[in-house]
């Protein structure tokens, strides 16, 4: 009997190892799966991170690829075409000058597609216009990333000469230019037609500045 109790006890003993063993592994494999989860989850973000960097080259790569439409232009046009631009109906040198006048208001530029708004230019021709303003050194063009989009900002570089304040004057015309001088007889200090332009344009309402 006392040998049936002391293999009954050890039995019980045994059972109880074999339970504290199994509850031990069973808290340790949830701990083991969380470790590992953690450095997947690690690996994974280093993973990402790594990509970043070949990504956002790529993107930077792509964007300076892309080419503007006076680049493309550029390509397609001699210097004589660029040089000779002309739109229909339309007098260049008034049209220069009113653009040039317009940009001397901005002393950073402005994006050339808004120039060409102001001025109901299409995109071709403005652009056409601008590469020939900038080859007879009126205007510099620096291109820039807009709404990740390339295209320029132009400046003025030096004002050309306006004639409008002399268009009218009867010198242009006048029959008898060959004679004229300061002291002779005829004269800018005694000359009719002279005076009466100055009157007609000092009576002239003058021009509000464009802006």
């Amino acid at each position: 009997m006392a040998r049936k109790a002391a293999d009954s006890k050890d039995l019980k003993k045994d059972k109880k190892k074999d339970e504290k063993k199994a509850k031990s592994a069973k808290e340790k494999t949830p701990a083991k799966e969380e470790k590992k989860s953690a450095r997947e989850e690690k690996k994974k973000k280093e993973t990402k991170e790594e990509k970043k960097p070949k990504d956002k080259k790529k993107e930077k790569l792509a964007e300076e690829s892309e080419k503007t439409l006076e680049e493309e232009m550029e390509e397609q046009l001699t210097d004589e075409e660029i040089e000779n631009f002309q739109i229909d109906k339309v007098d260049m040198d008034k049209l220069t000058n009113k653009v040039c006048l317009f940009l001397s208001n901005y002393d950073d530029g402005i994006i050339q597609s808004e120039l060409w708004k102001k001025f109901k230019l299409t995109s071709r021709d403005g652009s056409r216009l601008a590469l020939k303003l900038e080859r007879m050194g009126i205007i510099t063009r620096e291109k820039i990333l807009e709404n990740k989009r390339w295209t320029y900002v132009l400046k003025i570089k030096k004002t050309p000469v306006s004639t409008e304040s002399i268009e009218n004057a009867p010198c242009l015309v006048c029959p008898v230019e060959q004679k004229c001088s300061i002291d002779g007889e005829v004269s800018p200090r005694t000359c009719q037609w002279i005076e009466e332009w100055t009157i007609a344009e000092l009576s002239k309402p003058k021009k509000k500045k464009e802006q």
